[in-house]
C-alpha cells in the first residue's frame, strides 16, 4: 500500500520531511514566508489585513527583549522563532490543538528542535528562557485580543493574565501587508543572527 507523502515542497525548493525535519532543509526565507501568510485567530481579527503570525512573532521578540533587557542575543533570536513550526502546520487556536491530541505537540517539537538546531540554538530551550518567552508571547495574545480580536479587558486578563503595564507602554497592534511583515521577519532574523557571531553565548 503507497504511504502518504509526508514531506512539502518549500518554495526554496526545499522538500520538508515532517517526520524526520532535517536543519538543512530550514530556510528563513521559506519561515518568513509562510508565517507572513498564516493568520493568528483564526483570521477572526479586525482590519482589511489578516494578523499574522510573522507579525505576532516580532511584537513576542520585543515584549520578550523589553522584559529582560541586557538577555542574550541567542534567546532574543529564539523568542524571533518561537512560532516558526507554524510556517508548516499552521496556527492552531488552544481549543483545536486539545483536540487533536498529543500529536500535534510531538509534530511542534520535532520541527523546532530542527529549527533550532538550523540557527544554533539548543534543541531545548533552557526552562527560564522557554517560561519567559511564554509570557512574553502571553501579552502579546493579551494585546491582540482586546485591540483587534474582540475580547474585552476583563475577558482577556481573564484569559492571558494582566499584564504589566510598564512592558504594554507604546505597544499597539500592526496590521500591514505579509510582504512587508515577511521583510521585517527576515531583516529582524538576520540582525540577530549577525549578533549572535559576535556575542559569546550567555
Amino acid at each position: 500500500m503507497k504511504q502518504p507523502r509526508a514531506w512539502q515542497r518549500m518554495l526554496s525548493g526545499r522538500r520538508l520531511d515532517l517526520l524526520d525535519p532535517t536543519p538543512m532543509d530550514i530556510e528563513i526565507e521559506d519561515i518568513a514566508h509562510g508565517l507572513a501568510f498564516v493568520a493568528r485567530w483564526n483570521g477572526q481579527t479586525r482590519g482589511d489585513w489578516p494578523y499574522s503570525v510573522a507579525e505576532h512573532s516580532l511584537l513576542v521578540e520585543q515584549i520578550f527583549s523589553r522584559a529582560h533587557p541586557g538577555i542574550g542575543v541567542r534567546w532574543q533570536l529564539a523568542a524571533l522563532l518561537h512560532d516558526a513550526p507554524e510556517y508548516v502546520i499552521g496556527d492552531m487556536i488552544s481549543p483545536v490543538k486539545a483536540a487533536v491530541g498529543p500529536g500535534y505537540g510531538a509534530l511542534d517539537e520535532r520541527l523546532t528542535a530542527a529549527v533550532h538546531l538550523r540557527f544554533g540554538l539548543p534543541t531545548v530551550l533552557p526552562a527560564p528562557i522557554k517560561k519567559a518567552i511564554k509570557a512574553a508571547d502571553k501579552v502579546s495574545a493579551w494585546l491582540e485580543a482586546v485591540q483587534i480580536a474582540g475580547f474585552s479587558t476583563e475577558e482577556a486578563d481573564r484569559f492571558f493574565g494582566k499584564p504589566d503595564a510598564l512592558i504594554l507602554r507604546g505597544l499597539e497592534i500592526r496590521l500591514r501587508p505579509p510582504a512587508v511583515v515577511r521583510a521585517d521577519y527576515v531583516s529582524r532574523h538576520s540582525e540577530l543572527l549577525a549578533a549572535c557571531t559576535v556575542q559569546p553565548p550567555s
